[in-house]
């Protein structure tokens, strides 16, 4: 299974309060638990940088993928970048 990262920026008006963030995750992760169950949700992590929030998936679905980074833009009030990953032991591995 393919290890993607996608990396999302919140837009400045996605909320007013930042307690409202969480029922806005809440909402962003039923919509792609519904609508693309090939995408594997292993870990997201709030970051104090460029990117709000880096999210790792997996999944061997590219229309799923690109569903679901689209569902974080949409529902989600971001701006994403998804990039394929792979674990630096098996890329190291193959060489």
């Amino acid at each position: 299974m393919a290890t993607y990262v996608i990396l999302s920026r919140l837009a400045p008006d996605a909320f007013k309060d930042p307690k409202e963030l969480k029922q806005i995750a809440d909402s962003v992760a039923e919509k792609i638990k519904a609508e693309c169950p090939a995408v594997i949700w292993k870990d997201s992590y709030l970051t104090l940088g460029r990117f709000d929030v880096v999210d790792i998936v997996e999944s061997n679905d590219l229309k799923q993928l690109e569903l679901a980074a689209l569902i974080i833009r949409g529902y989600g009030h971001a701006a994403t970048e998804t990039m394929q990953a792979t674990v630096w032991k098996d890329f190291i591995g193959a060489l």
